[in-house]
């Protein structure tokens, strides 16, 4: 008799310790995203003062997202890609006189907080969508083609920019982001520093630091489990 009621025991309880773990689980699933990103970097510094759209160069980066709330998400990012200007497309006649260009190689890590304007719920027939803001703070390392001169070739970013994400069909999403990485480092374009010399063709403004962007089309899974019955 005992032995059957062991039986019934378990064969009863077991199962909802499980489900009830599993919902758990499942809550915790529903916060996890994964994605990946295509688009273009551009640049802004001592040989594009201002941003130009012919200078954008292709880039591409992976994500993991964490989602705490519907207002808050906490998203980690590798992205890696190209930037590069010419002189020859300047204004300026000193430099197009001067006649420079560079092409540099970039490997970003980043982790950034996104505040969501609309509430990104996670219901499986509401319209999932909001516009967001971010923040945060990372690491670049840069590699330009030609190297003239000794220098760090890292540097802290802070990056910081505006997106829009919509949830196509659960599981999927899909967002447009265009952010903004303010850099410490005037060598990107291996052109910074103070000046070596007094001829104003090869000097550079040692007072500003290059920026770059980074513009990209994503598409990213939420892990989701079955719900007990």
């Amino acid at each position: 008799m005992k032995k059957i009621q062991a039986k019934f025991f378990y064969g009863l309880f077991i199962p909802i310790i499980l489900c009830v773990s599993g919902q758990s689980n499942k809550l915790f699933a529903q916060k996890i995203e994964v994605g990946a990103g295509l688009g273009a970097f551009n640049y802004k510094g001592d040989i594009s003062p201002s941003f130009k759209f012919r200078f954008f160069k292709p880039g591409g980066s992976l994500f993991f997202r964490y989602n705490p709330n519907q207002a808050l998400s906490l998203r980690a990012e590798i992205a890696a890609g190209l930037i590069g200007a010419e002189d020859r497309f300047s204004k300026d006649p000193v430099q197009v006189q001067r006649n420079l260009s560079f092409r540099t190689r970039i490997t970003e890590a980043s982790a950034v907080a996104e505040y969501n304007f609309l509430d990104f719920q996670e219901k499986r027939f509401a319209v999932n969508w909001t516009p967001y803001v971010f923040g945060g703070l990372g690491i670049s390392k840069f590699k330009p083609d030609v190297v003239t001169d000794s220098y760090k070739t890292s540097s802290l970013v802070l990056p910081y920019g505006v997106g829009i994400k919509y949830q196509i069909k659960r599981p999927w999403n899909i967002g447009l982001e265009y952010g903004t990485r303010k850099t410490f480092s005037d060598y990107y374009d291996n052109l910074g520093g103070d000046p070596k010399s007094t001829v104003q063709l090869e000097q550079g403004d040692p007072s500003k630091k290059d920026t770059y962007y980074y513009i990209r089309l994503s598409i990213s899974y939420t892990f989701y489990r079955i719900v007990c019955p």
